[in-house]
């Protein structure tokens, strides 16, 4: 016999939370697919979808009907000052206003234009096109719009540096090595396609040539800069002399197999756009044809990540940067089963199917650091079977634990039989080991765990020209080592030499003022909503020092209304660290930290008050801020389902801590 034993949780709002949670739980039902799976919109900004028209400009294929409904997206997400911005209510970003203001000339829009006037007057103010960053040069080189030799170079030969030596490509994050492989191969040809207009309204005045080149929003470190500066100068020298051609010739094949062995089996890399688009160039360079299956496979294979609406104006067409399904999928699993549905649930036990099915098995880039480690992992995607990652894996350990699997019932009507050592419910329990097993692992050497990669963790990589956009290393993060710590206590492994590890890392990594940096979400609220709950499960008392600052810090960080927030800046500057507009999802990432600690009792029922408050008559929340986070201070995502699933997981842990106790067997 067990105890379930009762949390001191307040009363006062369980009756609206009750409401709430059965409104929530009904919509999130409501949404899940026939084979089991669910999928919310993971919105970014425009530059995808001006990425999308410039790459269908280069290879030759931009219709009419694709510019002009993209355009119309585009248009409709410019602000009042002319500007575009990287997320909602964030400032004007000038690389992202300049994309966008090729892709609507592009779409026949003219520079005279008041919405392309008051664009082109703020680039010129922010520098104009020599300060925008070197992804957008690249494209701007695509097209003759600035020089190749005005870019940092990364020549192909980079592909035969062995795994231990600095610089090679499995030094960068999985992301950043299939984005820099392809553009050694593009660098190397240099194409320069024309336009059929200039640019030259998006230069600041003066001379060019004194202008300075790169970024002007990056603080500068003149020791590496002076370093690499060298290298880079001598890396161009190396290219004008023309490097030993059968040598570049071997490499960028060498470049070319790499990239052809890892297109995944939807046409996609690593189910991402910019190694897709890159990859696409460069095969393209490399003469392979439109009509050529990698190449077919890679175009219809954006479709599927391609999003129309029909509007007043007429259609419009926009592109996600990634999908999440199986993220989605697990997170709304783990929701379900806090608001109460029994393991056996249907749409549990669809959606376990589905996931037992999306397993990875196969090799991966990780293989490179764990050659011995059998694989077990899930990825993020419907397809990328080559990037399983550990945050994604711990999360479907904690769903799969929360199911039951039964065999059918027979056909003929009569009782079921008991159930099989080898039927699906040890399939799941199976999958679950190999998961645990495969995470475990890949923990880095500081008991840490990272998303994809194990020690990926060279900062010489990010002081290199290239580099002044995104990140492009993998260290460990507080917010994947949580789950990962979440996951290993849950399946009995708290006392585990990796998870006593990982307690270690995280109670290391505390900041000073009691919060945890959230790499994956925004940002102090994400990483202190995760790392509380895997410190309680793995055994930390609620007491202790590091849990009490950091609820002390939750309580102190929560809005007037009730609710919680953190605006994406607070990435720049860590004085805005848990500020910002009340969100549905920050809110329940707080109170999921708060009722695992206790003793916050008025912070939780203010914090479920505003959850219910805030409701939609259909069950769900409005959020149009971004709460995800791609890359820290350039990239940022608005996951469409975390509005509903971490409120129905905040209320459902809040009305269960407040039953009273109840015996079971």
């Amino acid at each position: 016999m067990t105890v379930t034993r009762t949390r001191h949780v307040g009363r006062s709002a369980t009756g609206p939370a009750a409401d709430a949670l059965a409104r929530a739980r009904d919509h999130l039902l409501s949404l899940q697919h026939d084979q089991g799976w669910w999928q919310g919109e993971l919105e970014t900004n425009v530059t995808m979808d001006a990425e999308d028209l410039l790459l269908r400009e280069f290879l030759g294929v931009r219709t009419t009907e694709q510019t002009q409904a993209a355009a119309r997206w585009i248009a409709s997400q410019q602000r009042d000052d002319g500007t575009w911005a990287n997320f909602y209510g964030g400032p004007g970003d000038l690389s992202t206003t300049v994309e966008a203001y090729v892709a609507l000339r592009l779409a026949g829009h003219e520079p005279q234009a008041p919405h392309l006037a008051r664009a082109a007057e703020w680039i010129r103010g922010q520098g104009g096109i020599p300060a925008t960053r070197v992804f957008t040069r690249i494209w701007l080189a695509l097209f003759g719009q600035w020089s190749w030799d005005d870019l940092p170079v990364m020549p192909p030969e980079l592909i035969y540096l062995p795994a231990w030596f600095p610089f090679n490509v499995y030094d960068w994050a999985c992301w950043a090595r299939q984005t820099i492989v392809p553009l050694t191969i593009v660098g190397s040809f240099r194409p320069a396609t024309p336009l059929p207009f200039g640019l030259k309204e998006l230069w600041p005045e003066g001379d060019p040539s004194t202008l300075q080149v790169g970024r002007r929003d990056r603080p500068k470190d003149p020791k590496w800069d002076a370093v690499f500066g060298g290298l880079d100068r001598a890396l161009h020298v190396y290219e004008r002399r023309a490097p030993v051609r059968a040598v570049r010739r071997a490499a960028i094949r060498r470049c070319a197999e790499w990239i052809i062995a890892r297109q995944e089996a939807d046409g996609c890399w690593g189910g991402i756009q910019p190694p897709w688009v890159y990859s696409l160039i460069a095969l393209r360079l490399l003469g392979y044809g439109l009509d050529h299956p990698v190449m077919r496979r890679g175009l219809a294979g954006l479709d599927r990540f391609t999003i129309t609406e029909d509007t007043p104006e007429g259609p419009v067409r926009r592109m996600e940067a990634c999908q999440s399904p199986v993220w989605d999928t697990v997170l709304a699993m783990i929701a379900l089963a806090d608001a109460g549905l029994p393991a056996d649930h249907p749409a549990l036990t669809r959606a376990a199917d589905w996931m037992l099915d999306e397993e990875i098995t196969g090799p991966g880039d990780w293989q490179v650091r764990r050659p011995a480690l059998a694989p077990g992992g899930w990825a993020f995607e419907f397809d990328n079977d080559n990037y399983p990652d550990i945050d994604d894996t711990a999360e479907v350990v904690l769903a799969l634990r929360r199911v039951r699997l039964s065999p059918p019932a027979p056909a003929d009507g009569s009782a079921a039989a008991l159930p099989s050592p080898a039927g699906p419910d040890a399939r799941r329990k199976a999958a679950i080991a190999r998961g645990l097993t495969w995470i475990t692992g890949m923990v880095s050497r500081d008991g840490g765990w990272a998303a994809f990669d194990v020690d990926n963790t060279s900062r010489l990589i990010g002081k290199l020209p290239f580099c002044d956009f995104g990140a492009v290393i993998d260290p460990p993060s507080a917010d994947v080592t949580a789950h990962v710590v979440e996951a290993l206590a849950a399946m009995g492994q708290a006392g585990s030499r990796a998870a006593r590890r990982g307690v270690v890392w995280l109670l290391r990594a505390q900041e000073s003022d009691g919060s945890w940096f959230g790499r994956w979400g925004a940002n102090y609220v994400y990483g202190t909503g995760a790392v509380v709950p895997a410190l309680i499960a793995a055994g930390v008392q609620p007491g202790k020092p590091a849990i009490r600052r950091a609820v002390a810090w939750l309580e102190q960080h929560q809005n007037p209304d009730g609710g919680w927030g953190e605006d994406m800046r607070s990435y720049d500057d860590p004085s805005l660290a848990g500020h910002g507009v009340s969100t549905a999802s920050q809110t329940a990432w707080a109170l999921l930290a708060l009722l695992a600690a206790g003793g916050a009792e008025p912070a939780v029922d203010a914090g479920i008050r505003w959850l219910a408050e805030h409701q939609r008559n259909d069950g769900t929340w409005d959020e149009p801020q971004f709460t995800g986070t791609g890359f820290p201070r350039d990239f940022y995502i608005n996951y469409h389902l975390y509005r509903l699933v971490f409120p129905v997981s905040a209320l459902g842990r809040y009305l269960s801590a407040a039953l009273p106790p109840s015996g079971t067997s």
